[in-house]
């Protein structure tokens, strides 16, 4: 692409596209393009994805989020497409809009970008009770991903939850370790999103349950750069103001209204009409090519456990 196409959610720096490709040695005449013909012609001859066509915008982001390199491109697709085949609750269109959950358990990604090109999620969590799991709430974030790798152009994701207004034992109650390993795992592994650090806001002493429940689940790399503050005020030391909703004490639009406006476009009819075709981008693990035949439950060859959720 010759620049960053207009987004209805997203906004980008002014040298977003030149210093994400500078970065990765892709800013040369010719090597983006190059790199996006690798990756081409490799998925074309990969037996068990059942859609082998992408759009090029959509590789290059690929190659981009997988800090620029085809090989790494190539893994994240290949995982993303076996998560989607093996995973499905998680995956397609659900009308996650008449979401009960969302109306306590809600976040996005921000519209601007910090200056060094990282996405910021904020998620809030004000609920007192629940009276079911996640999982409405890992589909719409699922579907926010799935947008992500459609329109952004990124350096990777800081995470930033909100627990000041909610019941903390009852969340951790609710908490399933699997679904949340998985969830994490297909953040990582299947979008390729690399996590700068993780922000956990609360003045409980109940927020280490929900720490150690992170740290079960995150590699300890990543387990690392978990910050816990006790106001959102501490936050601006570490994000851009202008990113900080203005309830937090920032300058941008209410949380609340940015959430509204991303259900908004990701329950519309155009971007439901994409997310059912790129659902079909699955594997079929019958026409899996396997040097040593002992491709494990999640259609990836050696072990699950030994994949690095960094």
């Amino acid at each position: 692409m010759e620049s960053i196409p207009k987004d209805s959610i997203f906004e980008f720096n002014p040298d977003t596209l030149k210093y994400l490709r500078k970065q990765y040695d892709l800013d040369k005449p010719g090597r983006i393009e190059e790199a996006i013909d690798i990756l081409q012609d490799w998925i074309k001859k990969q037996n068990h994805f059942v859609v082998k066509d992408f759009p090029r915008d959509y590789l290059e982001r690929s190659i981009i989020i997988s800090k620029g390199s085809v090989e790494r491109a190539k893994t994240k697709l290949d995982r993303i497409c076996t998560f989607r085949t093996i995973f499905p609750d998680f995956f397609g269109v659900h009308n996650v809009k008449e979401s009960p959950l969302l109306d306590d358990l809600y976040g996005c990604f921000h519209p601007k970008l910090t200056k060094d090109q990282y996405r910021v999620y904020l998620l809030k969590n004000k609920a007192k009770t629940f009276k079911m799991g996640f999982l409405d709430f890992y589909r719409y974030f699922f579907m926010q991903c799935e947008y992500i790798q459609a329109h952004d152009y990124c350096n990777g994701l800081i995470l930033v939850i909100d627990y000041t207004e909610a019941n903390i034992m009852e969340t951790v109650k609710w908490f399933n370790v699997v679904d949340l390993r998985e969830a994490i795992t297909i953040l990582r592994e299947g979008y390729g999103m690399r996590i700068k650090g993780i922000h956990i806001v609360s003045g409980s002493r109940a927020v280490d349950a929900v720490v150690m429940i992170f740290k079960q689940v995150l590699s300890a790399k990543v387990a690392g750069r978990i910050s816990v503050h006790k106001t959102m005020d501490d936050i601006l030391e570490f994000i851009d103001k202008d990113i900080i909703p203005m309830e937090y004490g920032g300058n941008g639009k209410p949380l609340l209204e940015l959430h509204e406006k991303n259900i908004n476009i990701l329950t519309s009819d155009s971007f439901t009409s994409y997310l059912r075709e790129i659902s079909k981008a699955k594997t079929d693990e019958n026409l899996r090519l396997s040097d040593n035949n002992q491709t494990n439950q999640y259609g990836l060859q050696g072990s699950f456990r030994a994949l690095s959720v960094d």
